[in-house]
């Protein structure tokens, strides 16, 4: 990836951020910075329920040849990291490599949301859900909308939290997908971006109080 710059980063201070982009400094109190950090068990628990949604893909008639390598790729990616979790860095800044988990994660959630037609057909403005899935879930390089990660968060048990940095004053405005749950992942989303965000300690850098 020479001349490249990296799809993810390593862990960053909040403050990186208000580096890059100042006036969004309003938001330095946030004692969070980016982040990729699972337990073993957690991992675990995710390899699970990634070789599981297999069943997901069968029920909405993708055939198994289509997307077999893809969860094979997807697993190892798990399994390296649960060797050595360096391993995620290197692997999701691999285009290949992350290219197969996004096709996957997009055929997986096409499927959950195909096989829930009833409900997630009144969320989305396509003529029908098929023709939604087809054109904006499964298509890559589009962005993920509300309803695509809904239908990940459920497909694969994970509670999401983001927090979205909206309009032209930055208004901070979060949500928690799905309602009334307790986040595992956090999420700061701004400008077609989400940044992986981990609730660490408070650390006061300065009397106008800058934290990490």
């Amino acid at each position: 990836m020479t001349g490249t710059a990296c799809l993810v980063s390593d862990k960053l201070d909040i403050l990186t951020l208000l580096q890059e982009q100042p006036e969004d400094a309003k938001y330095q109190g946030r004692p969070w910075t980016a982040s990729i950090s699972k337990t073993a068990q957690v991992t675990e628990k995710f390899k699970e329920a990634v070789i599981q949604s297999k069943a997901e893909l069968l029920s909405a008639g993708f055939d198994e040849d289509i997307f077999r390598n893809l969860l094979s790729t997807f697993v190892s990616v798990i399994e390296q990291t649960e060797d050595q979790a360096s391993s995620l860095l290197s692997n999701f800044n691999d285009p290949t490599t992350s290219d197969i988990i996004v096709h996957y994660l997009r055929l997986l959630a096409s499927s959950y949301l195909q096989n829930r037609a009833e409900f997630f057909q009144h969320f989305v403005e396509a003529p029908n859900l098929r023709d939604f899935c087809v054109q904006d879930v499964e298509t890559m390089g589009l962005e993920c909308d509300h309803v695509q990660i809904l239908a990940l968060s459920q497909a694969l048990g994970i509670n999401i939290q983001i927090e979205c940095m909206e309009g032209a004053d930055c208004d901070l405005n979060h949500h928690i997908i799905p309602d009334g749950s307790t986040p595992s992942l956090h999420l700061l989303y701004k400008t077609a971006h989400y940044d992986i965000l981990y609730k660490g300690s408070v650390c006061r850098q300065s009397q106008e109080g800058a934290y990490r």
